[in-house]
């Protein structure tokens, strides 16, 4: 058995090195390549000011976070769901940074997220796999056709799901081709728009239009104009 955890974060700015911290943490569950929709989520009091720019990326204000718990309260629920998995992070060194942070403001002894998991990330594989093209996650959902039109607004367990549907189309899974509307339902698999379309069955053949001999005269003669110009001609009909 195979199990991932494709995993994202909010945070209350860029750099932990200056002080910042998590808000959210979003994961969701991949079992040998297949969505099970168990999931960890979780807002986190960030006991600090978050930067106007972070805001305006995510959208959570920070007093909307007074009630919720703060990072060593549900450390090591996060810890006992991601240990022993994977992780598949888009762009792993600014999660983990974070993640480490907090840990480490809990104690020498917590260690850092690699020593519990192995760590995927997705935006390196994508650009090896796209070179020279834009990598974001909004990007390769538009690459992917998957539908990201809630996204307004960054969220760190909605960009998990979206990840998750990335990550199985990018390295060749599927999820949830139309082959069975049930299917995966009770457990929350995730669905692409992608489908499978198949002609129907008593469709009348196609009509075959054939060129006149006007217009295969035509033809050839643009085909020597091309062959006289570039010197060669890769293609040529027969008379």
């Amino acid at each position: 058995m195979t199990r991932q955890i494709v995993l994202d974060t909010e945070t209350t700015g860029l750099d932990p090195g200056q002080g910042h911290r998590i808000i959210e943490i979003g994961c969701v569950e991949l079992v040998d390549r297949k969505l099970t929709g168990r999931h960890f989520h979780q807002y986190i009091n960030p006991e600090r000011q978050i930067d106007e720019g972070a805001q305006q990326v995510h959208g959570i204000t920070l007093e909307s976070l007074q009630d919720k718990p703060v990072f060593s309260a549900v450390a090591d629920d996060f810890l006992e769901f991601v240990e022993g998995a994977e992780l598949v992070i888009h762009n792993a060194p600014f999660d983990l940074g974070f993640l480490n942070y907090e840990l480490s403001l809990l104690g020498p002894n917590r260690g850092v997220v690699e020593e519990a998991c192995e760590v995927l990330d997705s935006l390196v594989l994508a650009r090896q796999m796209h070179p020279g093209q834009r990598n974001s996650l909004d990007a390769l959902c538009k690459r992917y056709a998957i539908d990201n039109s809630q996204r307004d607004l960054h969220g760190a367990l909605l960009d998990a799901e979206l990840l998750a549907e990335v990550y199985l189309i990018m390295t060749g899974g599927q999820v949830g081709l139309g082959l069975s509307d049930d299917e995966g339902a009770d457990q929350g698999i995730g669905k692409t728009s992608q489908t499978i379309r198949r002609l129907p069955t008593d469709r009348k053949p196609l009509n075959v239009i054939r060129a006149n001999a006007e217009e295969m005269a035509a033809h050839k003669e643009r085909l020597d104009e091309i062959k006289k110009e570039s010197g060669q001609l890769v293609w040529q009909f027969e008379d």
